[in-house]
């Protein structure tokens, strides 16, 4: 359950910003903040059902894009490989080519 929360948050780092507004408040509610369905619903006003609905088709939207953009799997993918090669350019002793992979690393976020 945790490292679905944990991917699911992750995803809506990634792709929050074309979720509706209400479903990207929901999620944040949800996997962020770490409110209960109860305490949404409450929030809203809306029934518990209703965050549960809205909660379910936001994941959807959420994974269809992953896997057709596969976003979130690219940038861990270069963040792995940003840091052996900072690791093997430490080893050469370059520290021009570190300073370069670190500035690399940064824009990535």
């Amino acid at each position: 359950m945790f490292e679905k929360n944990l991917s699911m948050g992750y995803l809506l780092d990634f792709y929050g910003e074309v979720l509706s507004e209400r479903k990207r408040e929901v999620l944040g509610y949800y996997y962020n903040d770490d409110l209960s369905l109860s305490e949404i619903a409450a929030e809203l006003e809306i029934s518990r059902q209703g965050v549960r609905d809205i909660i379910k088709k936001a994941e959807e939207e959420l994974t269809f894009l992953e896997e057709k953009l596969h976003l979130a799997e690219k940038f861990d993918s270069a963040q792995r490989r940003i840091e052996r090669a900072k690791a093997l350019a430490a080893s050469l002793g370059s520290d021009e080519l570190c300073e370069e992979l670190q500035s690399i690393a940064a824009d990535l976020g």
